[in-house]
């Protein structure tokens, strides 16, 4: 019988209605493939033509034809990669990857996922096995830990060829200098690299150790066992205690609470800290004693594993009675793992283990992030080996090719080799270790800690900000702001007036009660004698609060009495039922700030599921009959309730702002749903409808057949619910704000004029996400919102694709949902409209499809992502982002420690991407691009003097003046960079615009590479020709003349680099300086002149005397003017005529 309940009564003229806005659709069109067809899209099934309707890309009509739009986002993907540009750059590292994942996918196939069938407490019964209960966080074993990190090292350009050049001084023919000018900085970079991996490696180890060893009771026909969390099975009968975590999903059977009922918290699994209500199977919760889970034959028939966390299928069938018993089970009978039990003891049976929970199913594997920086200069490098390789064919082409020549070619090689500074890595990774130092000992951003210390320059990139909103954006902590009765309105400031009138209501109630039972007239004399109007608004009142404290999902919760221990901690015996030691529980705080805050005088004390008590002047007792719960879908929630004294039977509903048809026609209700929404509040409107004893008993009949129905449940209970929201009595308007963090506002403002695009994604309501964007300011009061409508198959979504290409400058609000239909047929087109929004809000998203949408915004726009969360449920975007930032908050640490910068709150992120992001980009790209010209000038000085030589492959200085070089002679200066800053933090936290010019690159690019190239060319034939022609007559001292002037152009190129000094920069360059003078006294035989054939050459030493003449001064000065005064004169009439926009500000 429950299967013949017709459906829902509106589903067949909305669809009626859809129909005909398609066809006017398609009519207005006007010519071309649509206005062909509409006729044949009305009378036949929609999904029959999906494949014959492009999506428009343009306002005049369709213009891909058929063929082309099964190709179309393909197909644009693929023309930005196709060509020889690709296929050097990133083809050959495409193919690599493709083919070691089809090895992989070979090796390792993943076993298809199966619906189960789990006997309760026999886990032998298990038709397959199933995978262990343990949780794996490491990256890496005691095997892959060595090869993986050299894999992560050397699979860069720069590092591998490091790594050949070292490997080549082991070849006596090839050898140029000393074993340690190559291998010392490599196995610096790699020893450093690697104790870092493997402290992270460690931790997580302890942490996923300390997970699985936790322990907890299994029950057995022996009693209860103590067992592992990685040794729990299939099948097993798991008790788990107040505040523990469960450890894998199971279906909940019993619990200690004789309603049936437990509470549990699942920030960790959906980030929402509200509790959330959980309901034990009826048929083992009616059993006497826990061990009778044993005496039943009893099985559990579970869906396929997967990922959505909210929802699940099943059912529970007992085999032994007469009768059997069939329960289906939905997800208020499940308990996710990762979850914590809040209230009382559950025990439930396992279901899902391990890699098949939902938690870890929406956990994506940790990805080695490397920053955009990086990978230019790793872009840069490639650039510079092909220079380096045809500097030297040129070298050996002037030989004449000459002997072994292809051993000269690499001998080259080696002599340029330091065109490409090992040194490089290493000024880098030193610089983000202070540039993480320096963030986390910011004291306007205390708190903040640094985890991943790699990618400090990808703060200073950011185009889009990814935010979760419950805890991020939010404290969600919901205040009480509006009740509108029509006539009258009552904000935060006027609750004592409600009050007030409520107590006015009840001496009214107690008076006529007195006068009925006296038989007197006096009082009814006194309340005629009142005011009409106050009469009136004060009945209003109390039954407008009469219906909020009752419809609605709170519950009250009771801590134990101090001292009182044992299992059964939630007796009653145990519990202080004052009003210091109650606090409200339930899965929406919007529900609490209603029910409980601004009324203390009206309370619900709840003693069972179906009846409660008012707490008043008046005590009433009140039985729940029905309760229907709040859905997604109808956006509404209400109660039946039967008051025991008069048998009155009241019909209690509060339905969202958007779905308000059910109530009575008035004139003001819609106006101040819009009033209200404008402000950022979350509005309910609350009804009643008085029910006869005949209509309650149809009612329950029916809703009980639709529960029980097995095919369309929802839909079949929905039409039985409809047929009692009709005509209802307004009662009124309530407004509630969810509070936001500190300075929330100002730093969205200051985001948004730095040129970064901010998406909000949470698993939220559609409703509270709109609200919170609203008064967040993420959606400025001029702009508009386009809410996408709900999408199920791809003809909808390309319907509703269309409706929003056609809307200009508003931001965009999209369930998780339709957002999955969109992305499986419209991928590239939904990516490409979304990303011209100004604001997105994506509510209702799991996990993945967090990631999800990181990953396609990095894969579409190629621009760098940030993701900001709080819970464990936004560690898959975090993970998935250029750069994750967690906050600590109230849902745990988990978020925190996955991230790779952890602040405390929201509003930290300003300073930390104006200031600290910006300085370590700016930084690192100087400090990049002055190392390598480093390295440039001293290769160009080489490529002179073997030119000067007759092309001789013999280098120029030994081995420890290059090493000098680049440690102690320029190091410090060198390194000093990252003290550098164009403007000071208080300016950049000011105009936030400065921050926009950093996602152009334009510190670093080939731009700016090439004037370095061309200021190296310049310098070091500057020193190296000066040196040969100013010291013709002392040509033996032409090492120690143009490595003096070498040291002395650095040291001023680094002052002419800096644009504002610091006390340390100036000791720097002092200190370098008094290094390098002392060395030319006590190091003089290596200031000598190589001579001897390229195999077997010899330095002459150089004559200290001669360095202390004036001469030698002079010509030393006069070569470094030469090299450095003209760049000084380009950098004075740069500024003065075309000024950098941090120049205009310090001005």
């Amino acid at each position: 019988m429950a299967d013949q309940i017709p459906l829902y009564p509106v589903r067949s003229a909305a669809a009626a209605a859809a129909n005909r806005k398609r066809a006017v659709y398609y009519s207005a069109a006007g010519p071309g493939p649509g206005a062909d067809r509409h006729s044949r899209y009305q009378l036949e099934d929609e999904s029959a033509h999906l494949d014959e309707m492009p999506l428009m890309m343009s306002e005049e009509g369709f213009e891909n034809e058929e063929s082309d739009y099964h190709t179309l986002p393909r197909a644009r993907i693929m023309q930005r990669k196709r060509g020889l540009e690709w296929f050097v750059c990133d083809g050959w590292k495409f193919l690599c990857t493709s083919c070691c994942d089809w090895l992989v996918n070979i090796c390792q196939r993943k076993k298809e996922l199966k619906a189960r069938t789990v006997w309760l407490g026999c886990p032998e019964k298990c038709e397959e096995k199933h995978p262990r209960n343990s949780i794996k966080n490491q990256k890496y074993n005691v095997f892959t830990f060595i090869p993986g990190v050299l894999y992560e090292q050397f699979k860069f350009f720069l590092n591998l060829y490091f790594l050949v050049i070292s490997c080549s001084q082991f070849v006596p023919a090839l050898k140029i200098g000393y074993l340690y000018t190559y291998w010392a900085p490599l196995g610096f970079v790699l020893a450093v690299t690697m104790t870092r991996e493997a402290i992270d490696e460690f931790r997580r180890f302890q942490r996923d150790k300390e997970v699985n060893s936790q322990l907890y009771s299994k029950l057995t026909v022996r009693g209860k066992v103590q067992v592992k969390s990685s040794d729990i099975q299939v099948g097993d009968l798991i008790i788990v205690e107040k505040n523990q975590r469960i450890p894998s999903d199971m279906v909940f059977l019993r619990t200690s609470d004789k309603a049936g009922s437990c509470f549990i918290r699942t920030d960790q699994l959906d980030g929402e800290t509200d509790w959330k209500l959980k309901v034990a199977v009826s048929c083992t919760q009616r059993l006497p004693a826990l061990g009778d889970l044993f005496s039943i034959s009893a099985y559990v028939y579970a869906q396929k594993p997967q990922m959505d966390i909210h929802s699940f299928e099943g059912t529970f069938t007992r085999e032994d009675s007469d009768p059997p018993v069939h329960e289906s089970l939905s997800i208020e009978n499940t308990l996710w793992a990762s979850t914590v039990v809040a209230s009382g003891t559950v025990i439930g049976v396992v279901i899902y283990t391990g890699k098949e929970t939902r938690s870890v199913m929406n956990t994506s594997n940790p990805k080695n992030k490397v920053g955009l920086l990086d990978l230019e200069l790793n872009r840069l490098t490639k650039a510079l080996f092909l220079a380096l390789v045809a500097l030297s064919v040129v070298m050996v082409t002037l030989q004449g090719f000459v002997g072994p020549w292809y051993r000269n070619l690499f001998r080259f090689l080696l002599l340029f080799s330091y065109i490409i500074p090992i040194s490089l890595r290493v000024n880098l990774d030193m610089g983000k270790a202070v540039y993480g130092w320096m963030m986390m000992k910011d004291e306007n951003i205390p708190g903040t800690v640094v985890r991943t210390s790699t990618i400090p320059e990808e703060l200073g990139r950011l185009v889009y900000l990814l935010t979760d909103k419950t805890g991020t954006l939010t404290q969600n902590e919901m205040v009480f702001k509006r009740l509108h009765l029509g006539t009258v309105s009552y904000g935060a400031d006027t609750m004592d007036e409600i009050q007030s009138h409520v107590r006015d209501s009840y001496s009214q109630m107690q008076s006529q009660a007195g006068g009925n039972n006296t038989g007197s007239t006096p009082p009814r004399k006194a309340q005629s004698s009142a005011p009409k109007v106050r009469k009136s608004v004060s009945s209003r009142i109390h039954e407008a609060v009469k219906a909020i404290v009752l419809c609605h999902n709170v519950t009250p919760v009771y801590e134990s009495r101090a001292g009182v221990t044992g299992e059964t901690e939630f007796a009653e015996a145990d519990q202080d039922f004052s009003d210091e030691n109650r606090t409200y529980q339930a899965s929406s705080p919007d529900e609490v700030s209603q029910s409980t805050k601004p009324w203390e005088l009206v309370l619900i004390v709840k003693y069972a599921l179906n009846s409660c008590q008012l707490r008043s002047p008046c005590p009433q007792l009140l039985a729940s009959c029905s309760c229907v719960p709040f859905t997604s879908e109808s956006k509404r929630m209400g109660i039946i309730v039967r008051d025991e004294s008069t048998a009155e039977i009241t019909f209690y509903m509060k339905v969202l702002m958007c779905h308000v048809p059910i109530v009575q026609y008035n004139d003001w209700l819609e106006e101040e749903c819009g009033n209200m929404a404008r402000e950022g509040l979350r509005t309910l409107v609350v009804a009643k409808k008085a029910l006869t004893e005949e209509q309650y008993q149809d009612f329950e009949s029916r809703y009980t057949q639709a529960k029980l129905s097995m095919h369309d449940r929802s839909l079949k209970v929905a039409a039985v619910v409809e047929s009692l929201e009709r005509e209802m009595e307004l009662l009124c308007l309530t407004g509630v704000e969810d509070q936001l963090q500190a300075d929330v506002r100002p730093t969205l403002e200051m985001l948004r004029n730095a040129g970064i695009k901010i998406w909000m994604l949470t698993g939220d309501k559609l409703e509270t996400a709109t609200c919170i964007a609203k008064s967040s300011h993420l959606v400025s009061r001029t702009q508009d919102i386009h809410i996408f409508r709900q999408v199920t198959n791809r003809g909808e979504a390309h319907l509703e694709l269309n409706a929003f290409r056609r809307k200009h400058d508003c931001a965009l609000v999209i369930s998780g949902d339709s957002l999955e239909v969109c992305l499986k047929y419209y991928e590239h087109e939904f990516v490409e409209l979304a990303c011209q929004c100004p604001a997105v809000v994506c509510c209702r998203c799991s996990p993945t499809q967090k990631a999800h949408i990181v990953t396609l915004l990095q894969q579409h726009t190629g621009r760098r992502t940030c993701a900001i969360g709080d819970g464990g449920n936004d560690v898959s975007m975090i993970q998935a982002a250029d750069c994750g930032i967690g906050i600590e908050g109230k849902e745990g640490k988990q978020a925190s420690l996955a991230a790779d910068f952890s602040i405390r709150q929201f509003r930290h992120i300003g300073r930390l991407l104006m200031v600290h992001g910006r300085n370590s980009y700016k930084r690192s790209a100087a400090l990049g691009q002055f190392v390598m010209h480093r390295g440039l000038i001293i290769s160009t000085m080489q490529a002179v003097f073997s030119s000067v030589f007759y092309f001789a492959s013999v280098p120029l200085y030994q081995g420890f003046l290059m090493v000098g070089y680049a440690t102690i002679y320029t190091m410090f200066p060198v390194f000093s960079l990252v003290l550098d800053q164009d403007v000071k933090p208080e300016m950049a936290m000011l105009y936030p615009e400065l921050y926009k010019d950093l996602t152009k690159g334009r510190s670093l690019s080939f731009k700016t590479f090439l004037i370095w190239v061309l200021i190296s060319i310049y310098q070091g034939g500057i020193l190296m020709y000066g040196a040969l022609v100013l010291f013709e007559s002392e040509f033996v001292h032409v090492v120690a003349i143009s490595f003096t002037a070498l040291i002395l152009t650095e040291l001023l190129m680094v002052a002419l680099t800096v644009r504002t000094w610091h006390w340390l920069m100036v000791v720097a360059e002092f200190l370098s300086l008094g290094c390098y003078v002392s060395s030319l006294a006590f190091l003089n035989e290596y200031f000598g002149l190589p001579v001897g054939s390229y195999l077997f050459f010899c330095f002459l030493p150089t004559d200290v005397a001669f360095i202390t003449t004036v001469a030698f001064l002079w010509k030393v000065s006069a070569i470094t003017v030469v090299s450095c005064l003209p760049l000084y004169v380009l950098k004075y009439l740069r500024r003065k005529l075309s000024p950098p926009s941090y120049c205009k500000l310090a001005s």
